[in-house]
């Protein structure tokens, strides 16, 4: 994933980087996930079950935020590293551990929700040594599709570039600025050329969403196929810790 700009200067947001003027009464704001992230946030405390932190990438707060909710799983805080360190991926084991050794003494337990994400198994690494628990798989397109099956379906689609609901809201931000497309449009094809198709994995069933997803295939050259996958693996990870 690439990258975006700062939230809006003296925007007021809510806890969980929450406004209360999107779908539903409140939105995920998705620029300041993606540059700052998000602070520990509790869910109402459940003192018969031991509290767990989730420490995930800031382009999973509003799926993970659902789950918890819809589940009921109060024992679960949410804290969030800026979605932007996909830029870097190298930074990411460093956030990871930092973040981990400053809040775990507050818990029971910290999970940590990355996949690998281009850190070459870094991550895991560095995770191990910490003795705290991450998702399996390499990223975020293979737990939301299912690990399983992303494994076989990729024996396929080698040729094939992944959006989910976060990178179909935050296109411009991830794609078109960090590879200079808004200014060179004719890199398209050097960035572009040796995909054949966009795979739009949707975890909600939104048709604006779809139709913004098949604009990006459409500025990108490349054929649209959209899969409501909802959260796959991430879903059942959750509600078993």
């Amino acid at each position: 994933m690439a990258q975006t700009r700062p939230g809006k200067p003296g925007q007021t947001v809510d806890r969980a980087g929450l406004k209360p003027d999107g779908p539903h009464g409140m939105s995920t704001d998705d620029d300041i996930l993606t540059l700052n992230g998000l602070a520990p946030t509790p869910a109402l405390a459940d003192k018969d079950r031991p509290r767990v932190l989730l420490l995930a990438c800031g382009a999973l707060a509003r799926e993970i935020l659902a789950i918890r909710d819809q589940a009921g799983l109060d024992h679960l805080d949410l804290m969030c590293l800026p979605a932007i360190l996909h830029n870097s991926p190298q930074k990411i084991p460093d956030a990871v551990a930092e973040a981990v050794t400053r809040h775990r003494a507050q818990y029971d337990q910290v999970f940590v929700v990355y996949g690998d994400c281009g850190t070459g198994g870094l991550l895991a690494a560095r995770c191990k040594e910490l003795g705290v628990q991450m998702m399996p798989g390499p990223h975020c397109y293979a737990f939301f599709e299912g690990v399983d099956r992303f494994a076989k379906l990729s024996e396929d689609e080698f040729t094939a570039f992944y959006l989910t609901d976060f990178l179909v809201r935050q296109f411009d931000a991830f794609v078109t600025r960090p590879l200079g497309l808004d200014r060179h449009p004719e890199l398209r094809d050097m960035y572009f050329g040796n995909y054949e198709k966009l795979v739009y994995q949707a975890q909600t069933d939104d048709p604006d969403l779809d139709a913004k997803a098949r604009d990006c295939a459409r500025r990108l050259g490349l054929a649209y196929e959209r899969r409501l996958t909802g959260y796959g693996d991430l879903s059942g990870t959750l509600k078993a810790l």
